[in-house]
């Protein structure tokens, strides 16, 4: 009798996991149910190279793109714009676009002249100037 009162509990306490199992697969279910009801797709076409890109860093930040979008709208809702500065680049004047035709021959010219009286720089020396003027 004392058997079968132990094998009683053991399956009574084996249905009581059990059920617990099923009340937590459920919860799950609900949870990830509710989640899909109140979530909507995004669709982008982006060049392939640029998604495996931006993929393969994202997976090393640990980062699934489905996240990063979140991330990206919760920033534009956060700033209420994009959460970065988009706009077009200021015209430079020593740009073809800055300058008229006979600004852009006087330039040419000045060139031009420079070199028949010498007056040249080396690589090094222009990478270090424009480094020095334009940061580049």
């Amino acid at each position: 009798m004392k058997d079968i009162l132990s094998y009683e509990k053991q399956l009574l306490a084996f249905a009581c996991i059990c059920k617990q199992i099923v009340l937590s697969f459920s919860h799950k279910e609900r949870k990830e149910r509710d989640f899909m009801a109140n979530t909507a797709p995004v669709y982008a076409r982006i060049e392939t190279g640029l998604k495996e890109n931006a993929e393969s860093i994202l997976a090393q930040l640990g980062i699934s793109p489905s996240e990063a979008i979140k991330m990206l709208y919760s920033q534009i809702v956060l700033v209420k714009g994009m959460p970065f500065q988009s706009k077009l680049p200021d015209i430079n004047h020593f740009s073809a676009q800055g300058i008229t035709k006979a600004e852009f021959d006087t330039e040419l010219q000045k060139g031009v002249d420079s070199i028949k009286n010498g007056r040249t720089h080396s690589a090094e020396d222009v990478d270090r100037m424009l480094a020095e003027e334009f940061g580049i």
